[in-house]
């Protein structure tokens, strides 16, 4: 099997291959696809916004603030940590590591209940593959340890999935993925 770092390049080549155009219409197919998603008002979901070519979930995200939820996104603090800050409409943002914008250092933190998370490769059993640093895994082994359970979901473009992709104790699968192909649950190893 193929190194991690081989398989993200590899898949990250492939993602940045799609035409930006091509890119779009598979993000704005996400955005309908996610309907699916059922949470209940008030229910905390953590997005991002889109760098490099990744799928660009901003229609998503305000479809789901108009569905109710309460949205963050993630801060980088330092090289190791990233936290969830609230994402309210007009409020200004601010460059907040690794190429990313997000709210300021006065919007709340939250902990999510549900995470939408970028990744550079997925597979049909919920491993993922991120871009390298480990930001999601120690965010949501931080939550876990804060008692919190939140629904994993990857967000990728279809090209993006493997066969199958190495996985190591501290990987935390995902629960589902969202494509633009739609949004489907991830079966977990026994």
């Amino acid at each position: 099997m193929d190194s991690k770092a081989d398989i993200r390049s590899a898949m990250l080549a492939r993602r940045d291959a799609l035409a930006p155009d091509h890119r779009i219409e598979m993000s704005l197919a996400m955005a309908e696809a996610a309907e699916a998603l059922s949470f209940d008002p008030g229910t905390v979901i953590a997005g991002y916004l889109p760098i490099r070519s990744e799928p660009d979930l901003r229609p998503m995200l305000a479809h789901l603030r108009e569905r109710g939820a309460r949205l963050c996104l993630p801060v980088v603090l330092d090289r190791e940590t990233i936290v969830f800050r609230d994402f309210v409409r007009g409020a200004d943002l601010v460059k907040t590591g690794f190429g990313t914008s997000g709210p300021g250092d006065d919007a709340e933190i939250l902990d999510p209940d549900m995470l939408l998370m970028p990744l550079s490769s997925f597979d049909a059993r919920g491993n993922r593959l991120g871009y390298g640093a480990g930001h999601y895994d120690r965010a949501i082994a931080g939550l876990r340890a804060r008692g919190k359970s939140p629904l994993l979901i990857g967000t990728a473009f279809s090209v993006q999935e493997a066969e199958a992709l190495p996985a190591e104790d501290h990987d935390v699968p995902l629960d589902m993925i969202l494509t633009e192909q739609g949004l489907r649950s991830l079966s977990q190893p026994l």
